[in-house]
């Protein structure tokens, strides 16, 4: 939202899951003012935005036929990025990853029906690109149906991509695919291979810079950080300088015996099988040693590159680790019983 608003003159339609404007307003808030000081924000939501009150998950996102068929009327683009990331749970993946998305689809059909949409841009994940190994690859090569997935969020968002362009064959359609920011040096790890971790800053400013252009060069693009992708080594060895301390040693082969036990802790119950199952989903992400290649997202920026990991590493986990690793979000500061100003207009998705 912050790019679209910001560096853009459209109108935003929001769908928000709140049961208020005012408490949609609030979680706005909470999750936008990294980028917004108040009365910034406040003038944006006021002017700029129009907010529906709907959940993904419901036919027709749990709209009355009136607010939803003025969606459909003033709905001109889309930008789908809702998802769950529970990689443990298949129904929270297939309730928002499938259920959800096909829901946004038949927005676009019904907006593209009545009056012509001129794009659809759906934010994927280079998890569509299945268990690898020691690769680079590139857009049109991840998908391959043989080739089995992690877990549910990787399959329900391969299968939400495959959706998109069934369903809306005659939208301007762009697919955006961005890296993993997973990251962990522990001990059981090869040093020399690579991660690719992609700043959540490139990845939105691709987003809404690709999404506005009329034409751009591909309908698939990886946001992420590509052959310049950074090893364990030296992520762990930035971290250690900027903290002074000594970098980790690595012993790969215990990474075997690390994975059994992991399996086994899984099993059993309490905060130890919790966060050893958590453990159990993400490791096949830490020790896959596959990047994506990120040229045509540099190409469309112009040739600007994301910043590599161990610029901003130690900055964030010192930030993390002082605020407990929670985001201080501040409270709205306004009464929640201040008139709410009415938003009349034509409005973009």
């Amino acid at each position: 939202m912050a790019g679209f608003v910001r560096e853009h003159h459209d109108l935003l339609n929001l769908l928000v899951r709140a049961k208020s404007e005012q408490e949609a307003r609030e979680r706005l808030w909470k999750s936008l003012q990294l980028h917004f000081e108040f009365p910034e924000f406040s003038e944006y939501l006021n002017t700029r935005v129009r907010i529906f009150l709907g959940d993904l998950t419901n036919e027709r996102f749990g709209l009355p036929d009136d607010p939803y068929h003025d969606l459909v009327d003033s709905t001109e683009s889309i930008v789908h990025c809702a998802a769950s990331l529970n990689r443990k749970s298949e129904q929270q993946c297939l309730n928002v990853n499938l259920r959800g998305a096909l829901e946004v689809i038949q927005l676009a059909r019904r907006s593209q029906n009545r009056n012509g949409l001129r794009r659809y841009s759906h934010v994927s994940t280079v998890a569509v690109a299945g268990r690898r190994q020691d690769e680079i690859v590139t857009e049109d090569a991840s998908i391959d149906w043989a080739t089995s997935d992690f877990d549910p969020y990787a399959r329900t968002k391969k299968f939400g991509e495959h959706m998109v362009h069934q369903l809306l064959p005659d939208v301007p359609v762009t697919i955006f695919r961005p890296a993993i920011v997973l990251g962990d040096s522990r001990w059981p790890l090869r040093p020399d291979d690579r991660i690719d971790i992609v700043p959540a800053n490139y990845v939105g400013k691709a987003v809404v810079t690709i999404h506005q252009k009329d034409a751009p060069a591909h309908t698939i693009y990886h946001l992420s950080s590509g052959t310049g992708s950074q090893t364990f080594r030296e992520l762990t060895d930035a971290l250690a300088a900027a903290g002074g301390t000594s970098p980790p040693s690595y012993w790969p082969w215990l990474g075997g015996p690390f994975s059994g036990m992991v399996n086994w802790l899984s099993r059993r119950g309490g905060a130890t099988g919790y966060g050893a199952s958590l453990l159990k989903v993400f490791w096949p992400y830490l020790n896959w040693n596959t990047v994506f290649d990120n040229s045509r997202v540099v190409a469309e920026l112009g040739g600007e590159a994301p910043s590599k990991f161990s610029t901003y590493a130690y900055p964030l986990l010192r930030f993390s680790r002082e605020n407990k690793f929670r985001y201080p979000a501040k409270s709205w500061p306004l009464p929640t019983s201040s008139p709410i100003p009415a938003i009349v207009g034509q409005v973009h998705a």
